[in-house]
């Protein structure tokens, strides 16, 4: 077989080492695929034919379901009207209305988007403005940004930087100088097998006061935080710590930037965290359940007085130099207005709320399992943590997600060795217990 040929025998359909898929173990799992080939609703479909229950909403993204009607008929129009348009200099009136209306949803002043195409670059946006700011108010000396341990802001240089997810970190090395973290919030001898926000850790946001004392406030540019901590295993923040937080910022004239990629439209049961916890950030990052994850999308909201004070100059003049090549796409504004239709119209915010006790209180019923060490559970959001295989740490996690899948027919996720789930908002009170009984069965040792 000559050369030519041979390559194109090595890359036909079935060949699977063309795609270096991201943050997944790729050898074993094109061993070994988990591929999934449709969806309706709150399901999936697998290779194998057979429907399994979406416990993660796809990737914390399909909070109305996928292949919703509203959403697949609203791009399908606007493919057919106009595919592209350059934000830079032009526009089109979808980014417009999209940008109105979120910011018409937002809690306080949060009345200005800024439209990226992911969570990453909505947090490394965030983050630029925030430096941008203080600049134009000649404080130039605020350089500094401040995250915290075990916190996940994307995986720009930015984010990794300002994250505390310690793999991502170590993996590259090479990042921004002039990064301080706060400690993480995690104290499960405290808080074992809580449901909602924390009864103990509200001092632990004192570290900020601490960063100042040692650094000087007037050196702090902004915090990012998630409010709560999604990625590395939903951890609630303590009772307190975001308002503590908000008020340690305010005193040293220090931005307070809230991540809620995750957490916003509707997973904490509110269009956003900052409404649920009373606390208003400066910024707040957003992506996934904007679109429902029907077209990439993310974006940050910002305040009134931060917006004015970039607007400045020769109006002619360029006021923020930052922007990306898709950010307002058509086709993700499309989707961006026919999700907000969704939760609206539908009142998926609501029905979170309403089934937000129904989630805990069968999550929580795993807690004597053999294995489980601890169970957090907030909104619909939870985790469970497993006690790990000192010989082979995330394997116990990845045996049960590996088995939900294949026995069960459940989608769900892992990090490290804790188990996560995230169901779509459209769920109903029956599948919610059916999600728990089959983790019951995994956790039990049964099969089928």
């Amino acid at each position: 077989m000559s050369r030519p040929e041979a390559n194109a025998d090595r890359r036909n359909a079935s060949d699977l080492s063309a795609l270096w898929m991201p943050f997944t173990p790729n050898r074993a799992t094109k061993a070994a695929p988990t591929r999934l080939v449709a969806a309706e609703g709150a399901y999936y479909t697998g290779e194998d034919g057979r429907k399994k229950f979406d416990g993660v909403s796809g990737l914390w993204c399909s909070g109305a379901g996928h292949n919703n009607p509203r959403i697949r008929e609203a791009v399908t129009r606007q493919l057919e009207t106009l595919d592209f348009a350059p934000s830079f200099l032009f526009g089109h009136p979808g980014a417009f209305d999209l940008a109105a209306r979120l910011a018409a949803a937002a809690p306080g002043d949060l009345d200005h988007v800024f439209f990226t195409n992911s969570g990453s670059e909505a947090t490394d946006t965030a983050m630029k403005i925030a430096l941008a700011y203080h600049q134009a108010r000649g404080d130039g000396q605020r350089t500094m940004l401040v995250g915290r341990e075990r916190a996940f802001h994307g995986v720009g240089f930015g984010g990794i930087s300002a994250g505390g997810m310690v793999a991502n970190r170590r993996a590259f090395q090479n990042l921004l100088p002039r990064v301080a973290h706060l400690r993480h919030t995690y104290h499960p001898e405290l808080n074992r097998f809580q449901i909602g926000e924390h009864e103990h850790g509200a001092e632990l946001a004192d570290d900020l006061q601490r960063l100042c004392d040692l650094h000087g406030g007037e050196t702090i540019a902004a915090v990012i935080v998630e409010p709560m901590a999604g990625s590395t295993g939903i951890l609630p923040p303590p009772r307190g710590y975001l308002k503590r937080l908000r008020e340690i910022c305010d005193r040293h004239g220090i931005l307070l930037i809230f991540d809620e990629v995750i957490t916003g439209f509707g997973r904490l049961g509110h269009a956003f965290a900052a409404e649920r916890f009373g606390v208003l950030p400066d910024m707040i990052c957003f992506a996934k359940g904007v679109s429902n994850g029907v077209v990439p999308l993310g974006g940050v909201m910002i305040r009134e007085g931060i917006h004015n004070a970039i607007m400045k100059g020769p109006d002619w003049a360029i006021e923020l130099f930052h922007g990306y090549t898709y950010s307002g796409h058509p086709l993700a504004m499309a989707a961006g207005m026919a999700t907000q239709d969704c939760y609206e119209l539908d009142g998926l915010y609501a029905r979170a709320r309403a089934l937000e006790p129904v989630f805990a209180k069968h999550l929580m019923a795993l807690r004597d399992h053999p294995g489980v060490t601890d169970i957090r559970a907030i909104g619909l959001a939870g985790a469970i943590d497993l006690q790990p295989d000192p010989a082979a740490p995330s394997t116990r996690a990845r045996s049960t997600f590996l088995r939900a899948f294949h026995e069960q027919d459940l989608v769900i996720r892992y990090t490290a060795d804790t188990l996560v789930f995230a169901p779509p908002l459209i769920s109903t009170e029956e599948e919610i217990a059916e999600l728990f009984h089959k983790v019951g069965k995994l956790l039990g040792g049964a099969t089928g």
